[in-house]
């Protein structure tokens, strides 16, 4: 059994199994995880948050994920957009 858990982790790229993380879901928001292996990240879009993945191993706690900041979710000024509220 311990030799198939070190199969599945060795098996691509990143060290992440692909059937592997058909699996995985946030923790946060419990929706599917995307790989990011320019990173070397599982990335959670229904949140915006990042996971990393060391020696193979995602971890998915959510103290170690880290928020994604986006171009479409800053302003020229840094701050979010808000909507325009008319009254």
């Amino acid at each position: 059994m311990v030799r198939f858990g070190r199969i599945l982790l060795k098996d691509g790229t990143v060290g992440i199994n692909k059937t592997l993380l058909e699996y995985l879901v946030c923790p946060l928001s419990k929706q599917p995880l995307r790989l990011c292996e320019k990173t070397n990240s599982l990335i959670s879009d229904a949140i915006g948050v990042s996971y990393p993945i060391v020696d193979g191993v995602p971890r998915l706690v959510p103290t170690d994920g880290k928020i994604i900041e986006t171009d479409d979710a800053l302003n020229s000024n840094g701050a979010g957009d808000l909507p325009n509220k008319k009254t």
